[in-house]
């Protein structure tokens, strides 16, 4: 829980950054929580993440690579071609 602690601490010092991802626009976060009420959500998620690592970790990889991997060929490939 101490890694959990000090992993917040510094998100809470570094600045946020001015455009949002894609994961974040979707989803605001409340402004009105204190820092011990951010803190339990956030070793909540992380308890959360290592479950569901362990029960689907081959799965989480494989739908990874799947979306960052395209369903088409690769190019043809001459070992002969300058570029």
């Amino acid at each position: 829980m101490r890694d959990a602690r000090q992993a917040m601490a510094a998100s809470m010092r570094t600045p946020r950054r001015k455009r949002p991802s894609r994961a974040t626009a979707a989803f605001a976060l409340p402004s009105h929580w204190s820092p011990r009420q951010a803190l339990a959500v956030f070793e909540c998620l992380e308890l959360m993440r290592e479950q569901l690592w362990l029960a689907y970790g081959p799965e989480i990889q494989r739908a990874w690579r799947d979306q960052l991997v395209p369903d088409r060929t690769p190019p043809d490939f001459d070992p002969d071609s300058p570029f």
